[in-house]
């Protein structure tokens, strides 16, 4: 492989590092500093966070759904793929700079997902969409920040503790799915999906065959939270403390 091509950069909310788009010979990668976030040919694991989630809605003719994250689109195709034309997907998006990137230099690898009359895309941190009310959304798929051990902003772990969470289970209908990508395991937050309110499967998937495998959680909403969750400051059925941080 040959030596990474400067593509475009921005500086990321939050944070002290830059944001990269760089090209090896035909392949994209977004990197922030020398670690790499996602590349356009590993992607099949960010694929399975939307098929994997789908299928669980598969009764539901018109599901609504928020993603968190744009990134370079695999979730989103795969999503609206599986989907019904009665589906509404919201895509929520930091980045002023990734939404350019996806109407600009990766726009070969979007194919028309942003054009389609199911998406809505919103420049917003998704926790400010997931705090939008109650009951919003069937299924929230989060590829944030390579998951709960993030690496741009330290922001995003809220969404990943227990307030994140219970935001999450406030913002589904009930049996609605919180599906979370992350490059690696993480014990601490599969057990405390469990203690707010959630039945937790884990899965592991390649992100390309032979490659590296990436953890996805596909937690399902409960009415039942453990005492210390509850201990936190409000019930399932109340409306979470507002995130006034942001």
């Amino acid at each position: 492989m040959n030596s990474a091509i400067p593509i475009a950069s921005a500086a990321i909310p939050g944070s002290v590092e830059t944001m990269r788009l760089v090209r090896y010979d035909d392949a994209y990668s977004i990197m922030v500093g020398t670690a790499e976030l996602m590349n356009d040919r590993h992607r099949d694991s960010e694929r399975a966070l939307a098929t994997v989630t789908c299928a669980r809605l598969g009764g539901n003719p018109a599901p609504r759904i928020l993603i968190g994250g744009l990134g370079m689109g695999f979730t989103l195709r795969a999503a609206l793929d599986a989907l019904g034309p009665k589906a509404e997907v919201v895509v929520a998006e930091l980045m002023p700079a990734v939404i350019a990137w996806a109407s600009g230099p990766l726009a070969h690898l979007f194919t028309g997902s942003l054009d389609d009359p199911r998406v809505s895309l919103i420049e917003a941190d998704v926790n400010r969409l997931i705090q939008s009310g109650q009951a919003q959304y069937d299924a929230i798929l989060l590829d944030v920040d390579n998951g709960p051990k993030g690496l741009t902003r330290r922001e995003n772990d809220r969404l990943y503790d227990g307030w994140g969470l219970k935001r999450a289970h406030y913002a589904l209908r009930p049996g609605g799915i919180l599906a979370v990508w992350s490059g690696g395991p993480d014990r601490r937050f599969k057990k405390r999906l469990r203690r707010f309110g959630f039945d937790v499967e884990e899965h592991r998937y390649p992100a390309h065959p032979g490659g590296r495998r990436h953890v996805l959680w596909i937690a399902v909403r409960t009415n039942v939270q453990t005492e210390a969750a509850r201990g936190t400051g409000s019930s399932v059925a109340g409306p979470p403390r507002p995130d006034r941080s942001q």
